[in-house]
């Protein structure tokens, strides 16, 4: 790996914020969600560029934690959409249990580059969900709004999990189709790369915690489960989050 890879990931992140800024002001659905499909292949190209550059050069994106706060209403589904963006960006999160069904904080455990795309991916989603959620109410009067939010936001987590885990795939099937012919200075590919950088989390994750407990499964007995994968499904994954950040617990 070279200083051409280095100058392309900056010059991908130059692109995606222009894609986002171009869906922000589009004029018809479908042109947004074109921008923002492109945007987030060039997201989990920028990852796979990020880990071919730290395999060629040891030490510079070192595996690590970073605490998110996250804030109730709906503190849980917050933090399982923070632990679904982290596993599919390879990361592994921790939950911070308060008691009751609430969380707290969430651990994010993985290589530097990827724990930042978590953090800027999430922060734009849980803005989106957060607008979107504050008018949702059940389509019958007599069923708890708080329980329909409650299956909505999952809704939205499952499919935007989905979408990230995809747009992860197939930025690894084009990176391997660049690499037609055999890496000059003895470099894996993409894949291999990948699943060592995998490896090391999942190992180092096993040493941080080793007696973590499993969290129980939730319960959610809301119809809000279609609406909010529909919703997810439409997700800007990445929106203005890469250009500005907000407070994650809003």
């Amino acid at each position: 790996m070279d200083r051409t890879t280095g100058t392309r990931t900056a010059g991908t992140l130059g692109r995606v914020r222009k894609l986002l800024a171009r869906a922000e002001r589009a004029g018809t659905p479908e042109e947004a969600q074109a921008c923002t499909d492109k945007a987030m292949e060039l997201m989990a190209r920028h990852g796979i560029d990020m880990a071919l550059l730290a395999a060629a050069e040891p030490g510079l994106d070192e595996i690590g934690a970073t605490r998110v706060e996250v804030a109730d209403p709906y503190s849980a589904g917050k933090a399982r959409l923070l632990g679904w963006t982290a596993s599919a960006l390879r990361c592994r999160a921790v939950l911070h249990q308060l008691g009751g069904g609430r969380v707290g904080a969430v651990t994010v455990f993985g290589f530097a580059s990827d724990r930042e795309r978590v953090e800027v991916l999430f922060t734009s989603l849980l803005l989106q969900a957060g607008a979107q959620l504050v008018r949702e109410r059940p389509p019958d009067r007599g069923e708890s709004v708080a329980a329909y939010r409650r299956s909505w936001l999952h809704g939205f987590a499952v499919q935007v999990h989905r979408r990230l885990v995809e747009a992860e795939l197939r930025a690894v099937r084009r990176a391997e189709q660049r690499a037609d012919r055999p890496v000059a200075d003895g470099s894996d590919g993409a894949a291999v790369v990948l699943a060592d950088r995998r490896d090391r989390v999942e190992r180092a994750y096993a040493e941080a915690f080793p007696v973590l407990g499993r969290s129980r499964p939730s319960v959610l007995t809301g119809s809000g489960f279609a609406a909010g994968a529909a919703a997810g499904e439409r997700a800007d994954l990445g929106a203005g989050a890469i250009t500005r950040r907000r407070s994650l617990g809003a």
